[in-house]
């Protein structure tokens, strides 16, 4: 008898531990299972000590914890889900993604085609293991059209994500993923982070989102351009350390 179990999860989320993040992950948590999430994914830019924690700590929360980064690669942003370590940054596309398989995890395009947002471009975009087509950061949402129907042109698993930088936006893009099983005994809580792994590799996914407001996605922005412009002044001036260094490649 085959059994299929759908949990939904939100993949790509921005804790305190990200330098353009605010939310501590006990917060994260908390409002993901309010909102009847069954699990969350803390990306942070390049770095995953509180990813990691939100991973440990989910179980107490009744949510799957899986861990993951987003990883600044030499042609854009790279979710790495299912890492228990970051991969280096800086480093070429399909490096980041076989180092990233190396670790047991998933390299997910976020976002990609959007200049603004240090995503990949399309002649960049080679080999990975799905694509994020729903970004509820959007203003048009051209990009996450195009996103879909380039995943859809060369049968790319599709995910869909919150790109959440504080509370309010989390969950409104997430992933339904089917898993199925055939024995008996498998029930929701036998589900954990490495069956949502191979089931989203394997592209068993449904897209659920929302549109972000436009003011907060304005706001939000406008603080990455910010920070972009003290990245560029700070990295030409001699004796100050760049800021923010998530951004020196």
């Amino acid at each position: 008898m085959e059994t299929t179990i759908s949990v939904r999860i939100d993949p790509h989320v921005h804790s305190e531990g990200s330098y353009d993040g605010r939310e501590p992950v006990e917060l994260i948590l908390e409002h993901a299972s309010e909102i009847g999430l069954d699990g969350v994914v803390v990306t942070d830019h390049d770095t995953i000590e509180e990813s990691r924690r939100a991973a440990e700590l989910a179980p107490e929360f009744d949510l799957i914890g899986i861990p993951g980064v987003e990883v600044s690669t030499k042609a854009g942003h790279l979710l790495a889900i299912g890492v228990e370590e970051c991969p280096p940054k800086g480093q070429s596309f399909a490096e980041t993604v076989s180092y990233i398989r190396d670790l047991g995890g998933i390299a997910i395009t976020p976002h990609p085609f959007q200049r603004t947002r240090h995503g990949v471009r399309k002649r960049n975009l080679s080999d990975c293991d799905g694509i994020e087509v729903y970004n509820s950061m959007l203003f048009t949402g051209y990009r996450n059209r195009r996103a879909h129907k380039f995943a859809e042109r060369r049968d790319y698993p599709k995910i869909g994500a919150s790109d959440a930088h504080y509370l309010p936006n989390i969950g409104r893009a997430v992933t339904e993923i089917h898993v199925d099983e055939s024995e008996v005994s498998f029930t929701e809580e036998t589900v954990d982070g490495d069956r949502l792994i191979d089931a989203i590799r394997e592209g068993n996914t449904t897209i659920h989102g929302k549109r972000t407001p436009i003011h907060k996605s304005a706001r939000q922005y406008a603080i990455g351009a910010s920070k972009k412009s003290l990245y560029l002044l700070t990295s030409q001036l001699p004796f100050l350390p760049t800021i923010p260094s998530a951004f020196d490649q």
